[in-house]
């Protein structure tokens, strides 16, 4: 695929920040929905009862973009500015987040134990870095063929297709439904605490409407636009769906229909609700060692071992991740990026810059295959735009207005955006099997278990363990390439 702009190359400084906006909206939607998802987790863990204290400063979505932000200056800064990739909040880790708060003995303990056990699993990548720069990368593209790695690449798309299926037909989230639930204190004393429910009010039909305009204008922008607008179609895509669901929303606030009413303000409006004071425009990102500080003197040798168990097999498993989405960006600048700058570069970035993200934002960070299919469908791997993609993320999180403007983005217009950048991460790994002969049944066995291991959800759980579907998709897929790797290719099939 013929980039417009190379990794190397540097558009304007308009342009730039653009790009970089755009960026910035394709890894948006799941980089705060992991403290989203971890917050829920822990607070359904109190209701249970199986916490003993009550958590009160929940994961921010602004200090986990900022972590992102972060996270990837730091990967661009050991792959030497190489490698067109954002780094953002892993889901591989969830199961790992809400261990780390569930073995605690306070909530300070649980942000403490997040960043260290971002620190155990980015240590792991620093060891098998140390690993591939000793031994190289050819193992590895023996373990790991096309034929391997095709399928995997596409299924970490379809493995996220129902996401974007289920924001596709859900407005912004308001709340709707009262609760209240048992919650206990540090002395374990129970009380009944008040929870508000959120769901989306807008009829799905109306959602779904907004959707398909988001991803059509999307569509015909990178197909039909000319000069900056394909460049950035998800841009134009998104306010295009975003203009559309403001219409239904104003028509629907002033008949009283809440079915039409598919953007929820509120993260807008609350910024003045109080009236106009500093708090209006700037706003400081809960950031995770703030509270670590207070809880690291409560860290005991048994809540160490919690996170070793909980981060450590995770990082082995997202190694397999970070080989895939390196392989397909590879596939589409045309450079071996496990080559140069290196595995050993791209894994040292990856490592190192989880420690640093959960440092600020609590979440481990990965390589974000939505910034990959950005990069893919615009055709701008200039690293430049990621780079400004990160300091972009750094500075939204400060800027009350921006973070609130962002959040005001309703689901089935993200999903609309998703449909696009999901199918396109499933495509690039089917694109990878174009020099596989598939009419020989080594082949087609392997990407045929893969294929089925994927899309049928395959995961094994462990305890707070959790082998995620991409990894045992990819680990069935590897060794069934070593058991029908005895025969022979000349072999009459």
């Amino acid at each position: 695929m013929k980039m417009i702009y190379n990794v190397e190359d540097k558009p304007k400084f308009g342009q730039i920040l653009v790009f970089a906006f755009q960026q910035l909206l394709a890894i948006l939607a799941a980089t705060i929905l992991v403290p989203v998802i971890t917050n829920n987790a822990v607070n359904s863990a109190i209701a249970d009862g199986k916490i003993t204290w009550q958590f009160t400063n929940e994961m921010d979505m602004a200090a986990a973009l900022f972590g992102a932000g972060v996270g990837t200056l730091v990967y661009q800064l050991f792959t030497k500015f190489k490698s067109p990739v954002f780094l953002g909040s892993s889901f591989a880790f969830l199961g790992s987040l809400a261990a780390a708060f569930a073995g605690a003995v306070s909530a300070q303990a649980g942000y403490a134990g997040l960043i260290i056990g971002a620190v155990m699993a980015g240590l792991v990548y620093v060891v098998i870095a140390i690993i591939v720069k000793i031994a190289g990368v050819n193992w590895l593209n023996k373990l790991m063929p096309p034929v391997v790695i095709g399928p995997t690449v596409a299924i970490i798309g379809l493995s996220l297709a129902g996401n974007a299926i289920s924001d596709l037909t859900k407005g912004g989230l308001q709340p709707e439904v009262t609760d209240y639930v048992l919650k206990y204190a540090e002395d374990g004393t129970a009380f009944v605490a008040e929870t508000t429910k959120y769901e989306s009010l807008a009829s799905p039909y109306v959602a779904l409407i907004c959707g398909l305009v988001t991803l059509i204008v999307v569509m015909v922008a990178a197909t039909y636009g000319k000069k900056m607008a394909k460049l950035i179609p998800f841009i134009i895509g998104i306010a295009a769906g975003y203009a559309v669901a403001a219409i239904f929303t104003f028509i629907g606030i002033k008949t009283g229909n809440d079915a039409l009413k598919v953007i929820d303000f509120t993260p807008l409006t609350s910024l003045w609700v109080n009236g106009v004071n500093f708090n209006t425009f700037v706003s400081v990102p809960q950031f995770s060692f703030l509270e670590a500080i207070k809880g690291v003197k409560e860290i005991t040798p048994a809540y160490l071992g919690t996170l070793a168990a909980a981060y450590v097999p995770v990082a082995f498993v997202v190694f397999a991740e970070h080989v895939a989405d390196h392989k397909n960006i590879s596939s589409i600048i045309e450079r071996d990026l496990l080559k140069e700058p290196g595995l050993h570069r791209t894994l040292l970035g990856d490592g190192v810059g989880s420690m640093f993200g959960a440092f600020f934002g609590g979440c481990p960070n990965t390589t974000y295959g939505e910034s990959v299919a950005c990069v893919a469908i615009t055709r701008n791997a200039s690293s430049i735009t990621i780079i400004t993609t990160a300091i972009f993320a750094m500075m939204f999180a400060f800027i009350a207005p921006a973070t609130g403007l962002l959040r005001t983005i309703p689901n089935c217009v993200m999903g609309g955006v998703c449909m696009a950048l999901y199918g396109f991460i499933a495509v690039s790994g089917l694109k990878m099997l174009q020099p596989v002969d598939l009419n020989k049944n080594r082949n087609l066995f392997v990407a045929s278990v893969i294929l089925i291991a994927g899309i049928g959800g395959l995961s094994l759980s462990f305890g707070n363990i959790t082998i995620t579907t991409i990894a045992c998709a990819l680990i069935l897929g590897i060794v069934t390439n070593i058991i029908l790797s005895k025969k022979k290719d000349d072999d009459a099939e």
